[in-house]
């Protein structure tokens, strides 16, 4: 466990809106991942689009982006902040019956933005989830997690590619 001190909170143990006032802006990137499991029907459906509801990538995409600009509606002590880039990708798995989705989040200013990259992907995930329930009630929404993140005074992080402990840049150690 580290021994970095949660910001979030004040010496009362009051929930905080922590001051990023006077920090430095730096360019900022934050890529999250998921993933929706189905059916290889749902999934044969979702790419020959045949879902009655419409196009699920993009609607979905929309959704993702759409969420990402919403973040600090959503999530308490969140700032809002002005994104210059959001991009979502699906990758398909046929034979898995599997998505992939990844968001890449960017701005210049004094904070991360790993939440709203982390809101757009789950956000897609749902949007996917609700447009093909009619026809598959058991998808599954997971493993999602933050991918990489630049910027900030913490620098470079990258998830590992085992499921060892995260590679880490400086002032993240």
């Amino acid at each position: 466990m580290s021994d970095d001190k949660l910001t979030h909170f004040d010496s009362d143990g009051k929930a905080i809106m922590v001051e990023v006032g006077e920090k430095t802006p730096t360019r900022r990137i934050a890529v999250a991942r998921g993933e929706v499991r189905m059916q290889e029907t749902t999934l044969t459906r979702i790419l020959d689009r045949r879902v009655e509801k419409g196009d699920v990538f993009a609607i979905a995409r929309i959704a993702g982006i759409m969420a990402a600009k919403k973040t600090p509606e959503l999530i308490p002590l969140c700032h809002p902040l002005l994104l210059t880039s959001v991009a979502l990708e699906f990758i398909p798995f046929p034979g898995e019956g599997r998505v992939e989705i990844e968001a890449t989040v960017k701005l210049t200013g004094t904070t991360g933005v790993e939440m709203e990259a982390l809101t757009a992907v789950s956000v897609a995930a749902l949007t996917i989830y609700d447009m093909c329930k009619a026809v598959d009630k058991a998808m599954v929404i997971g493993a999602i997690q933050l991918e990489e993140k630049q910027g900030g005074k913490s620098g470079i992080y990258r998830r590992a590619e085992s499921a060892g402990s995260p590679q880490v840049g400086p002032g993240d150690a």
